[in-house]
């Protein structure tokens, strides 16, 4: 399923949409080069959880937790250096437990993941929009 936006608006209310449909345990694996959106979905995400605090990139914290109808935990993996530093941070207890996963830069922790996690790809069209594909998306289709 791939879907195109063309503001920060636009994929927060993409985000919004996707998030209003997961379920607990879900992991979003997402992959996508700096800038392209990644934490601005996110943040749409976070508003159908209910979250009402700020959502920022936790690419020095690496793992941010927030609180709403379901927890969100907020992973940038960008900085480790193997998928070992990946295991040693405690994911799994995040993971698979009642709470939502959003992995930033995923593919560096790609052979980590269930084979149920939803793949979210972001990458910049020619005019500046975005394109955000999802697979593996297991809850129906996303109205637009």
């Amino acid at each position: 399923m791939t879907f195109v936006t063309h503001s920060a608006e636009e994929t927060i209310q993409l985000g919004k949409k996707i998030g209003s449909m997961l379920q607990p345990g879900a992991i979003i694996a997402m992959e996508g080069n700096l800038a392209v959106g990644k934490t601005t979905i996110t943040k749409g995400i976070a508003e159908s959880l209910g979250i009402e605090e700020a959502i920022t990139s936790p690419t020095f914290t690496l793992i941010s937790e927030y609180e709403g109808k379901m927890p969100l935990y907020h992973m940038d993996v960008y900085r480790l250096d193997s998928c070992e530093d990946f295991i040693n941070l405690g994911v799994e207890d995040l993971m698979y437990g009642d709470g939502v996963s959003i992995i930033e830069w995923s593919e560096r922790v790609r052979e980590e993941l269930p084979k149920f996690t939803i793949t979210l790809r972001l990458e910049i069209r020619g005019d500046g929009g975005r394109d955000i594909t999802l697979e593996n998306w297991p809850y129906g289709e996303i109205q637009e």
